[in-house]
């Protein structure tokens, strides 16, 4: 294909100015070998921490979704000192009880030629070439495990007529390795991970704190010791302290105000620690979700997910001509429809992956041939039809697959998907970004370690559909417990309290930030600053960037910033329940977190993935990368308020898989 852009090597990188080069990064627990060996010889050569030893060693999770979930039981089962910490007010709130599609494993169960080695190659593609080839093999690994795991836990996997567990394909893939449970596949996995964690705060290994926010992470002598964490019901600043913290706090897609995210969804936990010398990987890494029910107007404060999954038997849609987009969808002839993902890509069709379809999808709005309401200029919708599919399978063999999906849409837009077609538009949805970590799951700050979305490790820059809950169970599960104990095995570590200067400084500036907020005493909401703020990553930051949009961008969010602390009006006092001050710090951090994506999306001049440059697109406008230049995790180091972020470059080796440009065709 024919490049649109060159990328000479003497042109200034864009970005320059807004960041410093930095040191390389270099992962030392990644191993080397075979790749299918490197993972056994990692955990074979991880030290270990003695079964009378654990008693005496303690960790704290922040976060009970399925990473942080599992990792809890896991750990206290082993025998370690735990404490569990999340935001809501049981840890079955957690947002990962949303995921609806499935969870992916390597088994093979319909004989057409999935294996470990073909997930693992279809996820470095997915992930257009940019995550790292060991931690996705091992990924691809333990998938097989994570299935026979929450089987035995009694998770209600959906099942064939004769009693196998069934699959269904996703998005990216040519093969059906899918473990689901009808549409509320999250749901189930959360339950049986949630039901392991119980078993272990009943067996008292475990002791769990609900409605408690990490507002910061203590490091002593460059070591993470603990967190300060605010009881949201009484207003208490809390210190609690440990030889090791694990962050499994989720993504950050709410940076954008409206994403698919819950809306107590935030990035705090990894902000704060972002600050305190963990790097932030890749944090422009965005995926757009194509099947979400289109924004209806300026009062909504989230989306709503339709399930990929929906993709396997919907066909997606518009009229080929502009003239028939008001018309009822029924009364449009099928020779004047436009199949446009069969149309452009035969091999995958509808399946094509998410950022593919999200960015088609847009493509044929922009067209003017969207369907819905007009939102400014165009309308932002296409077609999900389940006609043929009603036709060939029963509307009852339809029902017992995607009821519940089809009855969430019904409830929301008051519309019979079962008699006329959804329409969706794509969203945001996840994030591939995250704080680096090693092999180990480690930060750059040691006893630190990040699992799930938090982290940036497995899927590059576009994650495959089904894979987010493979990789929080194989993270809480499998590879935190093996790795962990490495860390811990030189334990038991000196003690510390609350006297400690450094616990003292985190403690009185967590308190400091709050009478800040608390005295400002503006005449804006803090919701009209997040909207703003959102209004403006979309514009500039969404499903395609621009050199022009992206500078525009920080210095609107710059400006924005600076009227947030000068001018918000945060309600309530700080010894309470205060939803106001709640939403505030975390506002004030996706501030800072809008300015550094588009700082990184700025100076990574190529598409790959969710990340698309308008500068950098093949003829037929499709993702072109430029391995030569980035072929690289982009990890940031905080250097201060007033000071440029340095950039660390963890170069990418592939030695199990060829790079190549992704096709789909």
């Amino acid at each position: 294909m024919t490049q649109v852009d060159n990328h000479p090597e003497h042109e200034p990188n864009d970005a320059e100015g807004y960041f410093v080069d930095g040191s390389p990064l270099i992962d030392k627990k990644q191993p080397t070998g075979p790749i299918a060996e490197r993972w056994e010889n990692r955990k074979f050569n991880a030290r270990l921490a003695a079964p009378a030893n654990r008693r005496n060693l303690s960790v704290i999770i922040v976060g009970t979704g399925l990473a942080g979930a599992s990792a809890a039981a896991t750990l206290g089962e082993a025998g370690y000192v735990v404490k569990s910490f999340c935001y809501q007010d049981s840890p079955r709130r957690a947002h990962s009880i949303a995921a609806q599609g499935g969870i992916n494993a390597a088994k093979n169960y319909k004989g057409d030629g999935d294996s470990v080695h073909r997930l693992f190659y279809d996820t470095v593609k997915g992930g257009d070439y940019r995550s790292r080839e060991s931690n996705v093999y091992r990924l691809a690994e333990i998938s097989r495990n994570i299935i026979d795991q929450c089987v035995a836990q009694g998770v209600p996997f959906a099942r064939e007529y004769g009693g196998l567990l069934d699959n269904r394909s996703f998005g990216g893939v040519q093969v059906s390795r899918t473990f689901y449970a009808r549409g509320q596949t999250g749901q189930q996995l959360l339950i049986g991970a949630y039901q392991a964690l119980e078993r272990q705060v009943a067996a008292g290994t475990v002791e769990t704190f609900t409605r408690h926010e990490m507002l910061e992470v203590i490091v002593v002598d460059g070591k993470a010791r603990g967190i300060i964490a605010r009881d949201m019901v009484t207003g208490e600043i809390e210190t609690h302290l440990a030889d090791v913290v694990v962050l499994a706090s989720g993504g950050y897609g709410n940076v954008y105000f409206l994403s698919t995210n819950a809306m107590g969804c935030n990035v705090t936990a990894t902000w704060r620690a972002h600050r305190k010398g963990a790097y932030m990987a890749n944090p422009c890494y965005t995926q757009i979700h194509p099947t979400c029910i289109p924004v209806s107007g300026e009062h909504q404060s989230k989306l709503t997910l339709m399930s990929e999954s929906l993709r396997n038997d919907g066909r997606i849609w518009v009229p080929k001509n502009r003239e028939d987009c008001d018309k009822d969808p029924r009364d449009i002839p099928e020779e004047d429809r436009d199949y446009y993902l069969e149309r452009i890509y035969p091999a995958f069709g509808n399946l094509v992956p998410r950022d593919i379809a999200s960015r088609q999808a847009k493509n044929v709005c922009d067209e003017g041939r969207g369907v819905g309401p007009l939102v400014g200029d165009f309308r932002r919708g296409v077609y999900l039809d389940f006609a043929q599919a009603i036709e060939r399978m029963g509307k009852e063999a339809v029902e017992e697959k995607y009821g519940n999906l089809f009855d969430m849409y019904a409830r929301i837009t008051g519309e019979d998907p079962y008699a006329v077609p959804m329409r969706i538009y794509p969203a945001v949805h996840y994030v591939m970004g995250g704080l680096w970590v090693d092999y180990d799951l480690s930060s750059t700050i040691p006893g630190l370690f990040v699992t799930g979305e938090a982290n940036f490790s497995d899927h590059g820059a576009n994650r495959l559909g089904a894979s987010a809950l493979m990789q929080g169970l194989g993270d809480g599960y499998f590879v935190l417990p093996n790795t962990v104990r490495d860390y811990l095995a030189d334990g038991p570590f000196e003690k510390i309290d609350e006297s400690h200067p450094a616990v003292v400084e985190a403690r009185e500036s967590v308190e400091s930030r709050i009478n800040t907020l608390l005295s400002i005493n503006g005449d804006r909401t803090v919701d009209s600053f997040h909207r703003e703020l959102g209004h403006i990553m979309w514009e500039y930051c969404g499903m395609e960037r621009t050199a022009e949009g992206l500078r525009k961008a920080i210095d609107l969010i710059r400006g924005l910033r600076e009227e947030f602390w000068r001018n918000v009006k945060v309600l309530g006092s700080a010894e309470s329940l205060n939803q106001s001050l709640e939403k505030a710090g975390r506002v004030a951090d996706f501030l800072e977190l809008g300015e550094l994506m588009c700082i990184d999306a700025l100076h990574r001049k190529e598409s790959c993935g969710g990340h698309f440059r308008a500068e950098s697109q093949t003829e037929d406008g499709e993702a072109l990368r430029n391995d030569e230049e980035y072929s690289y995790v982009g990890a940031w180091e905080f250097k201060g308020d007033e000071a440029q972020p340095v950039l660390h470059k963890e170069h990418l080796v592939y030695t199990a898989i060829e790079m190549k440009q992704r096709s789909y065709k």
